[in-house]
């Protein structure tokens, strides 16, 4: 074992002895915080405009604070925008990171000077967790490849504007630095296709050990990397050994990572969002990802069943259950309050407190009333695959409501790497399996209502050819596994 690795590992041992107090002091560790928050940002104009001074326990806050979307705190960005001060978090954000918006069309998200170091300490221990639990230090002395969007940065506002993986580029630590992969100037080509191109010229004859990235853009890399050379990952990288992905569910791609790859490697999964950094897995036993308490973010829970309600109940970490969908809502030292930002989250674990993400609350079929969403959707995807041998790239599924002929149905538009043998009996089970995870839908289907789903072959790349024709293809862009509108099933049909 080399110096690095030492080093490393007990860099490693000390880092997880120091979070296990606040994993072990969760609830304590987000009250404390919530009342530094508020605190902080009593004198901005939203802490003056919602009585922050008034504010002294949970409860104050629940009667003072509405949940909102970026449409409720739009008026703000714009002030921030426009030149003025502490409007959301005393001062001004040392960036905004540019998102896109269903409604709002492009939203600026802003990120503080105390919020930053969040995204970056948050990465880091994921790492390091692994390194201390599975004392794999080797990984360190390799090259590094993080696949991520373009670092340079425009002003908006006077303010410094990118993507988030762009932005948290020029945040990596030094000690990073000289392992990492892609160039500073290969990772300023904004054309995908081109800049894999380019990464894979830069690390083809590397020492690769670490690869990150959203699943389906990494699972380009490797295609091209096999096309190039005919060779599994396993032997193009021998020493490659981790991966490290988040931003959408895993599962539907291990098959094609694992027969790519030609071996299984570890994994970490992290839940970082342009808001703030939520949870990594700190495990490679434990179901979840350990929700990151004591980084600068307070969370509520809204029920998801109840989120469309007039009077949602709504809750602090104190009071959440295992196994109920919530919607996670943020409170930030950024200056974003009561926001939704639209995923939904289960626990799976309490103290420590880990969480699954199970989809996106406006991301669900429901044409019909029966609210099918992406965890119901994924699982019985799963399911059949354990029974009937399959290889999905990618999926979409949206309603058809007014079919040429015959009762409505769910469109399941699927992009295989190896198909079924019997596409019927495939379709057959997932539909059952749907059924048994959601009653509203078996309901619809023995009522009458809805005739079982019908299964669509997108062609080979058409998700990625579907998002080229959009100019959304690559970085942290993907398509919504599930629509309740047939605004992308009719054009992934073209595909």
């Amino acid at each position: 074992m080399g110096i690095k690795s030492l080093l490393s590992l007990a860099f490693a041992k000390q880092v997880v002895t120091s979070n296990s107090k606040w994993e072990k002091n969760a609830v304590k560790v987000q009250n404390t915080l919530l009342l530094s928050l508020v605190k902080r940002a009593k004198n901005t104009k939203f802490g003056k405009d919602h009585h922050f001074s008034e504010i002294s326990s949970y409860c104050d806050w629940k009667k003072n604070i509405p949940v909102r979307d970026y449409e409720g705190l739009k008026n703000y960005i714009q002030e921030i925008i426009d030149g003025k001060k502490n409007v959301l978090w005393p001062g001004r954000p040392i960036y905004f990171c540019k998102t896109s918006g269903t409604t709002s069309g492009t939203k600026y998200i802003p990120i503080s000077k105390n919020s930053m170091p969040h995204h970056i300490t948050a990465a880091r221990d994921a790492i390091l967790s692994y390194i201390a639990e599975t004392k794999n230090t080797p990984i360190v002395n390799g090259k590094m490849i993080f696949l991520q969007g373009s670092p340079e940065l425009s002003k908006t506002g006077n303010i410094l504007t990118g993507r988030l993986s762009g932005i948290v580029a020029h945040h990596t630590p030094s000690y990073l630095k000289k392992n990492q992969l892609p160039s500073y100037e290969t990772n300023c080509i904004n054309d995908w296709e081109n800049k894999v191109d380019a990464i894979i010229e830069e690390t083809l004859n590397e020492n690769m050990s670490l690869i990150s990235g959203i699943p389906p853009w990494v699972q380009m890399y490797f295609e091209k990397l096999q096309g190039r050379t005919g060779k599994l990952i396993k032997d193009i990288f021998p020493k490659f050994d981790l991966f490290i992905y988040g931003g959408v569910n895993y599962e539907p791609y291990r098959q094609t990572f694992e027969k790519l790859i030609g071996k299984k490697v570890d994994g970490i999964e992290l839940y970082p969002a342009s808001e703030g950094f939520i949870a990594y897995q700190d495990s490679q036993t434990e179901k979840g990802m350990l929700l990151c308490v004591n980084h600068g973010i307070f969370y509520e829970f809204i029920p998801s069943e109840e989120f469309f309600n007039k009077s949602p109940t709504r809750i602090s970490l104190a009071d959440v259950e295992i196994g109920v969908n919530y919607v996670v809502i943020l409170n930030t030292d950024a200056g974003l309050w009561g926001y939704n930002i639209g995923d939904t989250i289960k626990f799976v674990s309490i103290n420590p407190y880990r969480i699954v993400v199970s989809g996106r609350i406006k991301h669900f079929t429901s044409a019909f009333g029966e609210h099918v969403i992406a965890e119901e959707v994924e699982k019985s995807l799963q399911e059949t695959i354990a029974k009937i041998p399959a290889q999905i790239n990618e999926f979409h599924v949206a309603p058809q409501v007014k079919p040429v002929s015959g009762l409505p149905y769910h469109q399941w538009l699927v992009e295989f790497e190896k198909e079924p043998e019997n596409m019927a009996d495939f379709s057959e089970l997932i539909d059952n399996t749907l059924q048994k995870h959601n009653t509203y839908y078996k309901d619809l289907i023995s009522g009458g209502i809805l005739k079982p789903l019908l299964i669509t072959k997108i062609n080979k790349n058409g998700f990625r050819d579907y998002m080229k024709s959009i100019g959304k293809l690559g970085g942290q862009n993907k398509v919504p596994r599930l629509a309740n509108d047939r605004k992308i099933a009719d054009k992934l049909n073209l595909f």
